[in-house]
């Protein structure tokens, strides 16, 4: 048996507040299924599950806030049992047998919404690559069962206020109980749409929380941890025209921002410096299992987070651009995992769309680095002594002087500046 917790979803988290369960005692879960809806002073996170089993006791209830480290259900973990001695086997005829069935190929998070809405997957007909069982097939045939009666469904309070914030006639979801994500995807049907004279906003989250929980975690940054600040200017000469020819190849919706360039030489650079991939913990530095590169990302109604794109350095220009435009949607629309809020190992931060020309960031506890990138701007550039007009940025490093000193440091700006001259090879 194992106890479900709060987890801390930031170092400046000290509480949360559940949103919405997405299990129920009984249900079986996965390592990586997302169990739970937790609200934090800064966003909606879906928490996923540290370790497989069956969920025996939910312990604190939606609507409830509670502290970081309380127990919020029991998983009852899958238990082996010794086998018997073997007893002396009887000669007999031997028997075909028939192969396994091979269950359905389907993600874990469609075999979640699967089961929360009681669809045998046997039952599906996939229509992903290779046959796989997609969310949409599910929904297909969870459309084709018949309706529960409007007063026999449960719709969860997180379900009621995602409703009223996107305009959706809870009357036309089908599904029982109605939750937060099936609200979402009636989002996308305009017919399922509530017809409304002015649109209607709620803040879910309180905006002076957030600039609290902020102002709590830089102000210990500043306090525990020993800032040195390096900068220099990069020439974007050849990485703007890679860019250019690279974009003019490939669909409008398929072309790459500058910003996926300055990702990439900043993982690889990581992955070259590693004195400031890493975290600080228990007074000694520990190094990343990988290169989790957290990107900064304001929101909307004010404050930002930085949720972590997962071993970026393996990433190509063009997945990597992916996995930003997916991390910004679902980073303002209150999606995250619980993963992707504690598992950086450096941070990037870059407010070159607003025209600064630099920034000087502080530093994420407990990491140990960020790079900030400021705007791109056209200015003299000598070449081989004559005299030209290139794109330069500055980029500015923030590190703990704990963890390293300025020698690593400016390896590190080196470096983003080497490969930014070789951007093919990014």
């Amino acid at each position: 048996m194992a106890q479900f917790v709060m987890p801390s979803l930031g170092a400046d988290m000290e509480e949360g507040t559940i949103l919405e369960w997405l299990v129920k005692p009984g249900d079986s879960v996965r390592k990586g299924d997302v169990v739970a809806v937790v609200d934090t002073t800064k966003a909606a996170v879906d928490v996923e599950c540290f370790t497989g089993g069956t969920i025996g006791e939910i312990l604190v209830p939606e609507g409830d806030k509670v502290p970081v480290g309380t127990p919020l259900a029991v998983i009852n973990e899958p238990t082996t049992t010794a086998p018997s001695p073997a007893k002396p086997a009887r000669a007999e005829k031997p028997r075909r047998e028939k192969p396994p069935t091979k269950p359905p190929p389907a993600s874990p998070p469609v075999r979640t919404f699967a089961a929360q809405h009681g669809i045998d997957l046997a039952t599906v007909h996939g229509t992903g690559r290779d046959g796989a069982i997609t969310r949409n097939d599910v929904a297909r045939a969870l459309a084709a069962k018949p309706r529960p009666a409007a007063a026999a469904r449960r719709i969860t309070p997180y379900a009621r206020t995602v409703a009223a914030e996107l305009g959706v006639d809870l009357s036309g979801v089908v599904a029982d109980p109605v939750r937060a994500r099936d609200v979402r995807a009636a989002a996308g049907a305009p017919r399922q749409r509530a017809e409304r004279a002015e649109p209607r906003r709620r803040e879910v989250r309180d905006d002076d929380a957030m600039r609290q929980a902020i102002a709590t975690l830089m102000t210990r940054s500043k306090r525990e941890i020993p800032h040195y600040y390096l900068s220099t200017t990069i020439d974007l000469h050849t990485a703007s025209k890679w860019l250019r020819e690279h974009n003019l190849q490939v669909p409008v919706a398929e072309r790459v921002v500058p910003a996926a360039l300055l990702l990439k030489a900043s993982a690889l650079a990581a992955k070259q410096v590693p004195q400031l991939n890493g975290r600080w913990i228990d007074g000694a530095f520990q190094p990343g299992n990988g290169i989790h590169l957290g990107v900064a990302i304001s929101l909307r109604g004010g404050g930002l987070v930085a949720p972590a794109i997962a071993d970026a350095d393996t990433l190509g220009i063009p997945g990597l651009m992916a996995h930003l435009r997916d991390l910004a949607a679902r980073t303002r629309s209150g999606r995250l995992r619980s993963s992707e809020l504690t598992t950086a190992t450096i941070t990037v931060t870059n407010l070159g769309d607003l025209g600064v020309e630099s920034v000087q960031g502080v530093i994420y506890p407990p990491q140990v680095a960020l790079i900030g990138f400021g705007a791109i701007s056209e200015r003299p550039w000598a070449v081989d002594g004559m005299l030209a007009v290139h794109p330069v940025l500055t980029a500015t490093l923030a590190a703990d002087h704990r963890a390293s000193d300025g020698a690593t440091g400016a390896r590190l700006l080196n470096t983003i500046d080497g490969l930014l001259q070789r951007p093919e090879e990014l």
